[in-house]
């Protein structure tokens, strides 16, 4: 799959679910870190929400990263 062409929604999900995990974390106990529902985490890993840029930074600041770094990854480049 050339990640190219891939939708932005869908390379947001994959980034999240990949560091998501590596912290351990559950989607509901991440979902009560960064104060958003569990369903909506699950369909932003699944590609199917438009996440707004304030949801972006609070899911950053729950991986205890900065926006830049949640984007700085090869499914970005």
């Amino acid at each position: 799959m050339n990640l190219c062409n891939v939708d932005i929604r869908i390379k947001i999900g994959k980034r999240l679910r990949e560091l998501r995990t590596k912290k351990g974390l559950s989607q509901e106990k991440f979902s009560f870190i960064c104060e958003l529902d569990r369903t909506y985490i699950a369909s932003i890993e699944q590609g199917k929400r438009n996440v707004s840029v304030a949801n972006i930074e609070k899911i950053a600041n729950a991986l205890d990263m900065t926006v830049y770094e949640f984007f700085k990854s090869e499914l970005f480049k």
